[in-house]
């Protein structure tokens, strides 16, 4: 059985590389999907599909409308949805796709440090399982084959 994972989460570093090679090293049966990682590409998909937009406003709504729906199919089709949440940059676009996740009933897991116990409370709470390591959170998936 092979699952498919969403990786939720920003997009300005390698962690989704990390998830995926250590699930290698664990010999997971895992496909991984996600949001769009080129950041320039997210940006400006909607002047790139629909044309130049009258404005800062336009440009990113036609954005937004083109990476929801890519996000929409990509979820929608994963088994599983793991929403990383880091200290470093503005989480908006993690708790989206996570509260999304939860209201489709995608299994969830919640990766966070231990500082962000207190602000991600009641999302924690909605979740399946909130972890603190992206190791723990494929231990919980790993948990699955045995």
């Amino acid at each position: 059985m092979e699952l498919t994972v969403y990786l939720a989460g920003q997009i300005h570093d390698d962690w989704r590389d990390v998830v995926a090679k250590r699930a290698q090293e664990k010999n997971l049966p895992l496909v991984f999907v996600g949001p769009q990682t080129n950041h320039d590409r997210s940006d400006n998909i909607g002047e790139e599909i629909l044309g130049e937009q009258p404005g800062n406003y336009y440009k990113d709504d036609a954005a937004s409308d083109i990476n929801n729906f890519r996000t929409q199919v990509l979820m929608q089709k994963s088994d599983i949805v793991i929403a990383l949440f880091g200290e470093k940059y503005k989480q908006w676009n993690t708790a989206m796709d996570a509260s999304t996740a939860i209201a489709l009933n995608k299994p969830t897991i919640i990766v966070r440090p231990a500082s962000l116990i207190h602000p991600l409370k009641e999302l924690s709470n909605k979740a399946n399982v909130t972890v603190e390591t992206v190791d723990q959170a494929l231990d919980v998936i790993s948990y699955i084959f045995e």
